[in-house]
């Protein structure tokens, strides 16, 4: 639970905090990833975590869910990634790639139609990754960070 934790909360604060408030960073990583909402979120049968390791030491996770575990109503035959979360010092090595690649393995194997996922509109970099890997925008959605609301792009791969 303590490197899910570590993870889950470095990586949202390299990524957001440079663009929001200190105060809106803790309070969401507080409440997104305290023991019982990570808890509830594993014993989820619809959710499954995945964790890359380097040397021996938890670098990231992937989360991806399915059914009604998935965060917008996609039906049936989609596979949501909701996390792909390297920590920032592993970055860069290909760790985030191993991660995708995986989640699109687990939608082949459980014969879904399309995977897709939610990205921050002005994380520029996560968005041509995952135009390199072949998803495109679906629509958007509102992602509200304390008093501040942002948009987060749907974007979404056809496997089959």
């Amino acid at each position: 639970m303590k490197a899910l934790q570590k993870i889950s909360g470095e990586t949202f604060a390299d990524t957001f905090g440079p663009y929001n408030s200190a105060e809106n960073i803790q309070n969401y990583i507080q409440q997104s990833y305290n023991d019982q909402q990570l808890t509830k979120e594993m014993a989820d049968p619809h959710s499954q975590f995945y964790f890359i390791n380097v040397d021996g030491r938890p670098a990231g996770y992937l989360k991806v869910n399915v059914g009604d575990a998935q965060t917008e109503e996609m039906g049936p035959n989609g596979l949501e990634i909701q996390r792909i979360y390297v920590l920032p010092e592993f970055k860069h090595q290909g760790l985030g790639s191993q991660l995708l690649n995986k989640g699109i393995s687990i939608a082949e194997q459980l014969n879904k139609s399309f995977v897709w996922l939610g990205v921050w509109e002005n994380n520029l970099s996560a968005l041509k990754f995952y135009q390199k890997f072949g998803f495109k925008q679906h629509s958007d959605h509102v992602f509200t960070l304390g008093g501040s609301r942002q948009r987060d792009l749907i974007m979404k791969k056809t496997i089959k």
